[in-house]
């Protein structure tokens, strides 16, 4: 195997598969961990507005910090960065995706940028990040706290989240912060069932908009599953936000797996839609099979490579981004991942972790 901190740089391809964030992230994520500085070029390539955006710089700022990197190309559309990390420091850090420009950008992301390095910081650290929470595109607060944060403690991972403040498209204002406890080593999972039915929640909420948007959300949720022969808790919760914006969130809850669903109005969507997606997708969940939702199964990848012992599970869908970021981590690690399934369809993965 190759030496994980040999210190030779080399070139990821942003463009690469999904093509978008995820690259950069999980690069920056593996590079502060192992030690490996990198370059990375097509950064967003094919997107409507390629490069850097806010939430990425911030990502890069967050990712450069806790390891004292040395960086170059970190601006605004940049489409190429150099990134050499340190030493990972725990500590207090603070992160606004609005600092160099207003944005919305997603906070949960930047947070799961520097989360991986953090965990095997010398010492505990507290990460407060600004921005949107609940946002387009990105894992919601909600999704991060109940369903990733909660898997990952599997592998050993401690990490308390909170939320201080919604943050929806296009004002953000959110904030969300979070306490993270150090580790000596990941530890692998084996999760190829969902195992029984525990229970179905879910939570409803608007900001700064009637009240009965929120009752609409939970009503025509709550209906839909009554007709496919499932009761769910949908709670309509407070949500303080400088801006304008609704969620309905639902939680499915196993015996050896979680999975999470929402859904985000907009102008001119109706409450009834809100609900209807949400619905849709646990429904599909459900029917595919395979105990990680398609998001978790993308996004705990680059734990499982660094555990020590070889991980399975098993996935309702196997995606674009979880191939993408697959790809990412064989980039950085020689270790052997293997996926059973094709792209769009429900599918096993086994993992063999470094141990570093």
């Amino acid at each position: 195997m190759v030496n994980p901190r040999e210190k030779k740089n080399f070139t990821i391809d942003g463009s690469y598969g999904e093509g978008g964030g995820q690259v950069l992230r999980t690069s920056l994520a593996l590079s502060c961990v192992l030690g490996k500085p990198f370059e990375i070029i097509n950064i967003r390539r094919e997107r409507e507005k390629p490069g850097l955006q806010p939430q990425h710089l911030t990502a890069v700022k967050a990712a450069a910090a806790v390891s004292r990197a040395r960086v170059e190309g970190a601006e605004l559309s940049s489409t190429a960065l150099r990134f050499a990390p340190g030493e990972v420091s725990g500590g207090d850090y603070f992160f606004d995706v609005s600092e160099k420009k207003g944005s919305a950008g997603s906070a949960t992301l930047v947070l799961q940028t520097a989360l991986l390095p953090l965990c095997f910081a010398d010492r505990p650290s507290a990460i407060t990040v600004a921005g949107g929470t609940h946002v387009p595109w990105s894992p919601s607060f909600h999704y991060l706290q109940y369903v990733f944060l909660s898997m990952l403690s599997r592998l050993g991972v401690r990490v308390e989240a909170r939320l201080e403040k919604w943050g929806w498209y296009p004002v953000g204002g959110g904030r969300l912060a979070a306490s993270i406890s150090p580790l000596k080593k990941l530890m692998p999972i084996t999760v190829t069932a969902r195992g029984a039915p525990v229970r179905m929640r879910g939570i409803s909420a608007a900001s700064n908009l009637p009240e009965g948007i929120a009752v609409r959300q939970r009503d025509q949720a709550a209906r839909a599953l009554l007709r496919r022969g499932t009761g769910a808790d949908i709670e309509i919760v407070p949500a303080p936000s400088p801006g304008k914006g609704t969620l309905l969130f639902l939680l499915a809850e196993f015996e050896w797996a979680a999975a999470g669903f929402g859904a985000l109005g907009a102008i001119g969507k109706r409450a009834e839609e809100v609900a209807g997606e949400s619905c849709r997708e646990l429904f599909a969940y459900l029917d595919a099979g395979g105990a990680l939702d398609p998001h978790c199964a993308d996004q705990i990848i680059p734990y499982l490579a660094l555990a020590e012992g070889t991980s399975k599970f098993t996935t309702s869908k196997i995606t674009r981004h979880l191939l993408t970021n697959i790809h990412v981590v064989r980039q950085f690690l020689d270790i052997d991942i293997d996926v059973q399934g094709s792209e769009g369809e429900a599918g096993l993965v086994v993992v063999k972790g470094s141990g570093v």
